[in-house]
């Protein structure tokens, strides 16, 4: 019996990558247009070096990039960056569906639940701007337990708020290596967000891999036997299809098999296809945890 669901929220709820993309390129056309006499595409390479360098948490990375072309920080070029940034950052929008899903899974009495690496403060502003913050039963922040997923506290605390077993929730993420295998650790049930991957996975080692987020409203349906399918009857889209012995059981998607060796996208070298300069090694990844942006 399934009684809650914690999402991941950064390319789970929200499509993280696009918006900073965007921010980023808003900001680059804010500084050019302010006077910086550079080529567009150099000022971008130089700002996705300086993220692939210092993770895309990095707090200066307009100071840094001024400091590489000009040799000083203009503090009209800063501040047009600075804002241009801020304005396309507020377009962050909701995955399509994901209001229609969270109120089904809400008329079920699903409890629902949020597990972020990302500081407190960001956490709720992304999710006031999105318009969600009366709708989950608990978040729980990096600030919560100094700890980043896998690491299984950041899950334990969510539960412990929820007040349900691991074995009667779902958890729902984009980031195998850190939602999978952290939620099952615990003994939660797992899902792949294959609609938000920006690191080309192949093999989730989730319970189930869904490609639109409405999808969990139907396995919720299955694992709660609200509407058991009928004998011979084909299985909808996102009901649980039985998995081949050892391996993981998903929702109407192909089989995926693993490749030798490490899996495709892994490893520290590994680069997110939403931003041009993919995640820099030992980043915190998607969780954009304090930016310069920001303050």
């Amino acid at each position: 019996m399934i009684r809650a669901i914690v999402f991941d929220l950064d390319n789970t709820l929200t499509d993280f990558m696009k918006m900073k993309a965007d921010a980023v390129s808003a900001a680059i056309d804010g500084m050019i247009d302010a006077g910086l006499n550079r080529p567009r595409a150099e000022l971008q390479g130089s700002i996705d070096a300086i993220y692939r360098a210092k993770g895309l948490e990095y707090q200066q990375v307009f100071d840094e990039l001024l400091l590489q072309v000009l040799g000083e920080i203009d503090p009209k070029i800063h501040a047009s960056g600075i804002v241009a940034y801020r304005k396309a950052r507020s377009a962050m929008v909701l995955y399509p569906k994901v209001q229609l899903a969270l109120l089904e899974l809400a008329k079920r009495g699903i409890k629902l639940g949020v597990v972020s690496d990302a500081p407190e403060a960001q956490v709720w502003q992304r999710l006031c701007s999105l318009g969600l913050q009366h709708v989950f039963d608990a978040v729980v922040t990096f600030d919560d337990t100094q700890v980043r997923k896998p690491d299984p506290a950041p899950f334990r605390e969510v539960l412990r708020r929820l007040e349900v077993e691991a074995s009667e929730s779902l958890m729902v993420g984009d980031w195998p290596e850190r939602d999978v295998v952290g939620g099952r650790s615990l003994g939660m049930k797992t899902v792949f967000a294959r609609y938000g991957d920006t690191f080309g996975t192949v093999e989730s080692g989730a319970d189930y891999d869904i490609d639109d987020v409405y999808e969990l409203v139907a396995i919720v349906d299955r694992l709660n036997a609200r509407h058991p399918p009928e004998a011979g009857r084909s299985r909808g889209r996102g009901a649980a299809r039985p998995a081949a012995a050892g391996g993981v059981v998903t929702t109407g998607l192909p089989a995926h098999t693993s490749p030798p060796g490490p899996r495709a996208g892994s490893g520290p070298g590994r680069t997110s296809g939403g931003y041009p300069g993919g995640y820099p090694p030992g980043a915190p990844g998607s969780e954009d945890s304090s930016e310069q942006e920001d303050e």
